[in-house]
């Protein structure tokens, strides 16, 4: 039986030069441990997945187009931008006025940025139409696989792949990139 080849993008790094060697970050070339240099930034190179998210996967595999891609990145990136995210912790921006304030203290206005991106999101979604506003949000934003959006709405295996799509060219005709 042959093993399975894995297509993984990942984010370029410089080339090293004419026959050279890649090097070290300077800290793990000495031999130094981690935090050695505290307080100096030091150039570091990552590799990146970038078919982690459910979204690149279908592009690297040419089940959605760029089009299609850029519009759904659009989207999360709206989505990120008007903080609507879960937290992980608790908000530390605004403490307790005083000793005699009792429970939690007023919500803070957000930023220009944040209201017009949550503007643009809401208006996405709404133009997408309320079929199609599910799976987008569920693997666009919320990173779920395929699998698991198609058992969560109650779709038949690989129907989600066909109204990812159309949510998506809905997108792109939103975000005027069609």
């Amino acid at each position: 039986m042959k093993p399975l080849k894995r297509n993984r993008l990942l984010a370029e790094r410089p080339l090293p030069r004419d026959g050279q060697e890649p090097r070290a970050a300077p800290a793990l070339a000495a031999g130094k441990g981690r935090g050695a240099q505290r307080g100096t930034s030091l150039p570091r190179s990552v590799t990146v997945n970038l078919a982690e998210a459910p979204l690149g996967w279908l592009r690297s595999r040419g089940l959605i187009t760029p089009v299609q891609y850029d519009a759904g990145e659009r989207l999360r990136r709206d989505w990120e931008l008007a903080k609507l995210p879960p937290r992980v912790t608790m908000c530390w921006d605004a403490p307790p006025t005083g000793k005699t304030a009792r429970g939690a203290p007023a919500a803070r206005d957000g930023t220009v940025t944040q209201i017009a991106a949550r503007k643009r999101f809401d208006a996405a979604v709404k133009a997408a139409g309320p079929g199609l506003a599910d799976i987008l949000w569920r693997t666009v934003c919320a990173g779920e696989g395929m699998r698991d959006v198609e058992q969560a709405l109650g779709w038949p295996a690989r129907a989600g792949k066909l109204v990812l799509s159309l949510a998506l060219d809905r997108l792109a005709l939103f975000y005027k990139m069609a």
